[in-house]
């Protein structure tokens, strides 16, 4: 029987202050920036669950819900939403948290990366333990996301 890891085991969440030099030149976070922390968390997230190297293989629906600012203390969280053979989705949600702790979104993206052995060579990944109703709308969301891949693929995109 196929190891299993709960969700819960691989999850990361990271801070960052927004300095000067995060900034674009209309004075927001530089998106180039916030998708270098992304890839980050879902690299780290997937090392946790894989237990071994990673590479990123795509990122799907990274969206700017809103801008974040100087001095802005932003939030990255990753967790495991679906795992094949040798791949992994991982949903990264980014926030920016004020000064009571109250946290408003303001990126969301779906990041597929692929365990890799020694030899940089795919290699299977651990299952994923189901436990809650939301974990599971995340795994149907996620083998839909996987069939549109495919498609894309198979179109050229």
């Amino acid at each position: 029987m196929q190891e299993k890891r709960k969700v819960a085991d691989s999850r990361v969440e990271t801070m960052h202050l927004i300095r000067p030099n995060h900034l674009n030149s209309a004075g927001r976070l530089f998106g180039g920036i916030l998708m270098q922390w992304i890839d980050e968390v879902a690299g780290l997230v997937a090392k946790r669950h894989s237990r071994s190297n990673i590479t990123t293989a795509s990122v799907d629906n990274l969206r700017f819900i809103k801008g974040a600012y100087q001095g802005d203390t932003l939030v990255v969280i990753g967790y495991l939403t679906f795992v094949g053979n040798t791949s992994m989705e991982v949903r990264v949600d980014t926030y920016v948290e004020n000064i009571a702790g109250e946290r408003r979104p303001i990126n969301r993206a779906y990041v597929t990366l692929v365990a890799l052995d020694e030899n940089d060579t795919p290699k299977q990944v651990p299952g994923l333990l189901i436990e809650s109703k939301t974990e599971m709308a995340e795994w149907e969301g996620a083998k839909k996301r996987r069939q549109m891949r495919k498609m894309r693929k198979e179109e050229g995109f």
